[in-house]
């Protein structure tokens, strides 16, 4: 009998490694089957990642309002065994969702009307910054004989090709195009679809959040011996604070430098306000780079208007950025990544080559949970060895605490 055993264990690991093999080799040089079949249950479940994202967001609203406003209830259910009772759950849940509900109609009644007409004026105006532009241009090449002799000569140059390029590259493609932007609206309306089941799922998350935990950790100690679990729960524990922190400490964080840039310049009085108060909160979600994307537009509208407005926002965006990157970041974010300004870099560049905007977002917790793992093993390693942990004791090729190295810690 165990010989047989011995026989079908080992008939199952040839057959899981040449499926392997062959999906591996399917993936790289075949008809990226296992790619195809990866992007379409991706997209299946699109609904369900909204809805855990939206969850994972409010579950501390929801933890608030329990602890704050019911925890006679939340006591007497804890005496009977439970963490929380269903009315009270129920209650929370709902009070989030009002609450998330009325941030989007003061969203909606406030900033919407205003961001329309910033919009509207932008377009009415589109023919006067027009003749704007080319009155600039033509000021240029007429003070400036060396640069008109320079770009008459590279029109000559290049009129060929750009008429070429007109004819055969731009006229062939405009179906393709109008396809691309009947696709985005249909993308559009598919997105909103997919949001609207995330909130229903989102909603029925949230309400089974102890449920769900428990069912995790019961397939954690399924698969693994209780020693290693306590290592995983450890480090999901250590993820869920850096991704926690993080994503809902630059959210806030943004919204935060939104409103402060709305009103600072709706003080100052310059132009499209709302439209640069937005381009600015926005982006500022996009760490070390955003702050620069969002500003760049924005002088460019006031520049149209007014140059001298132009460089006083210049100078609040500097001012603001300022406040934000040593008052109320380090409050809000304090230092939950862990990672220095290279990393962050990295993080950033990798992030949004893969994923594009939302990779530049996420990349960040991503490669600090990552760094934290690293370092965490190298920690390990070295306990082992008995040296010393500190980066700095590794600034000669021999550790500096040669003692810790010659007499390991007892209690690792």
């Amino acid at each position: 009998m165990k010989h047989d055993n011995g026989h079908v264990a080992l008939g199952f690991t040839v057959f899981c490694t040449v499926a392997a093999i062959l999906l591996f080799y399917d993936t790289l040089f075949g008809g990226k089957v296992l790619l195809s079949i990866g992007g379409q249950f991706l997209t299946a479940v699109q609904p369900i990642l909204y809805g855990a994202f939206i969850a994972y967001l409010l579950a501390p609203m929801v933890n608030f309002f329990e602890t704050q406003f019911f925890a006679g209830p939340i006591r007497r259910a804890q005496e009977k065994g439970r963490r929380t009772s269903a009315g009270v759950r129920a209650l929370s849940v709902l009070l989030t969702w009002l609450v998330i509900v009325f941030l989007f109609y003061l969203l909606a009644s406030v900033l919407l009307p205003e961001l329309y007409r910033s919009v509207f004026q932008l377009v009415s105006n589109a023919e006067t910054y027009y003749y704007t532009l080319s009155g600039w241009i033509t000021h240029l090449l007429e003070t400036n004989p060396p640069v008109a002799d320079w770009v008459s000569r590279q029109l000559d140059t290049y009129f060929k090709d750009i008429n070429t390029w007109l004819t055969r590259g731009v006229l062939p493609q405009l179906q393709t195009v109008m396809t691309t932007v009947s696709g985005g609206v249909l993308s559009l309306l598919n997105f909103l679809k997919n949001m609207l089941v995330g909130v229903i799922v989102s909603v029925y998350l949230l309400a089974t959040k102890e449920q769900c935990g428990a069912q995790a950790r019961r397939i954690a100690f399924s698969l693994f011996s209780q020693e290693n679990v306590r290592w995983v729960l450890r480090g999901v524990r250590k993820m869920d604070s850096i991704f926690s922190g993080f994503v809902r400490g630059k959210l806030l964080d943004s919204i935060i430098i939104g409103i402060l840039c709305f009103a600072g310049c709706s003080i100052l009085g310059f132009p499209y306000t709302p439209l640069v108060s937005v381009f600015v909160g926005v982006t500022n979600i996009i760490p070390f780079f955003g702050p620069f994307l969002g500003a760049i537009p924005s002088i460019f509208l006031i520049l149209l208007v007014s140059p001298m407005k132009a460089l006083y926002f210049l100078i609040f965006v500097l001012a603001l950025q300022q406040l934000d990157g040593n008052v109320i970041g380090p409050k809000i974010l304090g230092d939950k990544t862990g990672l220095s300004s290279l990393w962050v870099i990295v993080a950033i560049l990798v992030g949004g080559s893969f994923f594009g905007v939302v990779g530049m977002f996420f990349g960040v917790p991503v490669c600090a949970c990552l760094y934290s793992a690293a370092n965490f093993f190298l920690d390990v390693r070295l306990r082992k060895k008995g040296l010393p942990q500190e980066t700095r004791a590794y600034a000669s090729d021999t550790p500096a605490d040669e003692k810790t190295a010659s007499n390991p810690p007892e209690n690792l």
